[in-house]
Parts: C-alpha cells; sequence; structure tokens
C-alpha cells in the first residue's frame, strides 16, 4: 500500500517526533510503499503496519 508522505510527516509530528520530520523530507519519495519503506519508517520511529491502519481508517491510502 502506498502512503503520502504528507501523512507521514503529520505522524511524525502527532508522536512527537518533529526532529525526525527534516530527515523524513530528505529521504522518503512523495509516495510511500509500507513494504518497500519500512526499514526507514522504522528508523524514523514509525511501525508501517500501524500507519496502513490509520491510513485505511482515514480512507486515505491509495493502493
Amino acid at each position: 500500500m502506498h502512503l503520502d508522505k504528507q501523512f507521514v510527516l503529520d505522524e511524525l509530528k502527532k508522536e512527537g517526533q518533529s526532529e525526525k520530520v527534516q530527515h523524513a523530507l530528505d529521504e522518503l519519495p512523495d509516495k510511500i510503499d509500507h513494504e518497500q519503506h519500512a526499514a526507514l519508517l522504522t528508523k524514523l520511529g514509525l511501525d508501517p503496519g500501524k500507519l496502513v491502519q490509520k491510513a485505511a481508517e482515514r480512507g486515505i491510502a491509495g493502493l
């Protein structure tokens, strides 16, 4: 599943990880594949599975 970069940035901010936002801006593509980019998401302190779940609940994830 693909996630929008802004969604990931917003999640970092919500989780109090604002210091990692710049790194995410530099490293992540505009459309993030939760499986392909799982290691980077984890490095940023995010759980790829939980991100997908949140995105699906909000109806913002693309296939």
